[in-house]
C-alpha cells in the first residue's frame, strides 16, 4: 500500500471544508476522485465510504458526551437506512463492470450532488424564515425537551437516504438533515446535528461493508484521503466559529451545482454559465429574501432567539 500526497492533500481540504460547515464529505470526496485523480465512479464511492466511516465517530462522539443526541430519532433512522445501505451497495456492485455501469453512476451522482446542492439552500431558507434570523442559520427557536417521533415517515426517510448512499456515498448528511428540518421542526439546532452525525455512522458503516464485500474498495486511496481529512476536520472544526460559514455554505452550493451538472454530461462552458448564474442570480435573491426577513424580524412578526450565526 503507498501513500499518494496530492490525494492527501485533497483529502485535507475536503477535511477542512466538512468541518468548516458540518457538510457530509462524501458530496466532495467522490466527485474530487472522480474528476481530478481519476477514479473509476464504483472505486471512487467504495473508497470514501470506508474513509466516512473513520471521520464520522469524532463529531457524533462530542455530541454524545454533550446529549445533544435523539436516540430515538437515531433509532427509527437507522432501522430504515442500515439494510438500505447494504442493499444499495450490494446492488451497485453486482452489476457488470463496464463503461455502461460507470455512465450510469456518473448519472447518479450527478442527481445526488444536485439534490444535495438544493438541500444546502433549503435548509438555509428554511432555518432564516422560520427563525427570522436575516443573516440565515442560527439556533433553533425555543422548543419542546422532547419531539413526538414519527416512525413511519422517519423510518422511510432512513430507508431512502441509505439507499441513495449505498449507490453514490451522497445523502448521508446534506439529505437527511434538511428532511430532519421538515419532519420534526421543534428539533432544536444542536440535536438536529448531534442526530444526524450519529445515525450517519451505522448508516455509512453499512454502505461501506457492502462495498468492501462487494465493490471495488481501494485501501491505498482511503489511506491518502484519511491522512488528510481527519486532521483537516479537526483543524476545520476548531475555526469554524470564527469563519463565514454562510459564504462557505453559498460557494459549495454552486460547487455541487457545477459539479452535478458535469457529470450529467454538459459541456465546460455550460455548466460554467450556469455556475456564474447561480451565483449572480442566488445573491440578487438572497439579499431580497434576508431584506424581507428583515423586515419580518423589525416588525416582531416571529419571536426570536438570541442567538448568532449565518448562512
Amino acid at each position: 500500500m503507498t501513500l499518494d500526497l496530492p490525494l492527501a492533500l485533497g483529502g485535507l481540504l475536503v477535511g477542512v471544508i466538512v468541518g468548516l460547515t458540518g457538510m457530509g464529505g462524501g458530496a466532495l470526496m467522490t466527485p474530487m476522485l472522480v474528476f481530478f485523480f481519476g477514479a473509476d465512479p464504483l472505486t471512487a464511492i467504495s473508497s470514501d465510504l470506508v474513509a466516512s466511516v473513520v471521520m464520522k465517530p469524532a463529531g457524533a462522539l462530542v455530541h454524545l458526551r454533550a446529549k445533544t443526541v435523539n436516540v430515538g430519532l437515531v433509532r427509527l433512522l437507522c432501522l430504515g437506512s442500515v439494510p438500505a445501505a447494504f442493499i444499495g451497495a450490494w446492488l451497485v456492485s453486482s452489476q457488470p463492470r463496464g463503461e455502461d455501469l460507470d455512465a450510469l453512476l456518473k448519472v447518479l451522482l450527478g442527481i445526488a450532488l444536485l439534490t444535495a446542492a438544493g438541500g444546502l439552500v433549503l435548509r438555509a431558507l428554511f432555518q432564516m424564515w422560520q427563525n427570522a434570523l436575516p443573516l440565515g442559520e442560527g439556533a433553533a427557536r425555543p422548543s419542546r425537551p422532547t419531539v413526538e417521533l414519527r416512525p413511519i415517515p422517519t423510518v422511510v426517510l432512513g430507508a431512502v437516504a441509505g439507499f441513495i448512499v449505498g449507490i453514490t456515498s451522497v445523502g448521508s448528511g446534506s439529505i437527511i438533515i434538511v428532511a430532519l428540518l421538515l419532519i420534526y421542526p421543534g428539533l432544536k439546532a444542536s440535536s438536529l446535528v448531534g442526530t444526524d452525525l450519529t445515525q450517519a455512522i451505522p448508516l455509512v458503516g453499512a454502505a461501506a461493508l457492502g462495498h468492501v464485500l462487494f465493490g471495488h474498495f481501494d485501501a491505498s486511496i482511503t489511506a491518502s484521503l484519511l491522512l488528510g481529512a481527519v486532521p483537516g476536520a479537526f483543524i476545520g472544526a476548531q475555526i469554524s466559529s470564527r469563519a463565514p460559514g454562510g459564504v462557505i455554505r453559498r460557494a459549495l452550493a454552486v460547487l455541487l451545482l457545477a459539479s452535478g451538472l458535469r457529470l450529467l454530461g454538459l459541456s465546460t462552458d455550460l455548466v460554467l454559465l450556469v455556475a456564474v448564474a447561480a451565483l449572480l442570480l442566488g445573491s440578487v435573491l438572497w439579499v431580497l429574501i434576508r431584506r424581507t426577513v428583515k423586515r419580518r424580524r423589525a416588525a416582531g412578526s416571529t419571536p426570536v432567539a438570541a442567538s448568532g450565526g449565518s448562512a
